[in-house]
């Protein structure tokens, strides 16, 4: 009768062990689904506060309703985002259209003269290599600047080249600057802007409207 009382005994622990084991293992995984679950919500609450960001950044700094505020949103930002301090001379170059790398228009040429303008006048070291070895002058005025080659120096020290381009798309265009190491080709800085001018046709903008339909006046035949 001992014998069957001490099996007895024995059954009941090894079933409570197991039922104990059992427990142990499912709280073992709950523990590692709850861990797991709060990293990926961790990832996720981080992830919208840099939409939150991000937002705000396109709301007040990139998007911009005058050419004005474009440019100085351009130059803001390359001055915040230069990723090394330098005063390694920079020069400009003219703002091209992204679907032609080698075409420019009146508004690229502003878009790049603003900038010197305004980049030079917070700390960058821009220097002028369109400059003539000599001043020409003619009845009309005096000139330094000019795009002729042959009146130009063949080479100019090493520096950083500003790039830009623009896209036209409908009420609105986008524009990005980069600030390039043109050894390495590295981007030292860059920005973005979008002058949404809101026009139906941005032909004003660019100069390249159509010319107004013409009708030919002729006596009428009797």
């Amino acid at each position: 009768m001992l014998k069957s009382f001490m099996k007895s005994c024995l059954s009941i622990s090894a079933v409570a062990l197991l039922a104990t084991g059992c427990a142990y293992t499912q709280n073992s995984v709950n523990t590692t689904a709850d861990s797991n679950v709060q990293k990926e919500n961790k990832k996720v609450q981080v992830t919208k506060q840099y939409l939150k960001v991000a937002q705000d950044k396109q709301y007040h700094v990139t998007r911009q309703n005058t050419l004005e505020s474009t440019i100085d949103s351009l130059a803001t930002q390359m001055m915040r985002n230069t990723k090394i301090p330098t005063n390694k001379p920079v020069l400009f170059t003219s703002f091209v259209r992204l679907d032609n790398l080698k075409k420019t228009t009146e508004f690229g040429r502003v878009i790049s003269e603003s900038l010197i303008n305004e980049l030079s006048n917070r700390g960058f070291n821009v220097i002028e290599f369109r400059g003539q070895l000599n001043v020409s002058i003619d009845e009309n005025g005096e000139y330094f600047i000019s795009r002729d080659i042959s009146k130009l120096k063949e080479k100019i020290p090493n520096t950083y080249v500003v790039v830009g381009t623009y896209s036209r798309q409908f009420g609105k265009i986008v524009l990005n600057a980069r600030v390039v190491d043109n050894i390495s080709g590295r981007i030292i800085s860059s920005s973005r802007a979008i002058y949404q001018h809101n026009k139906r046709n941005d032909c004003v903008i660019f100069k390249d409207c159509k010319p107004p339909r013409t009708i030919k006046i002729i006596k009428e035949k009797k």
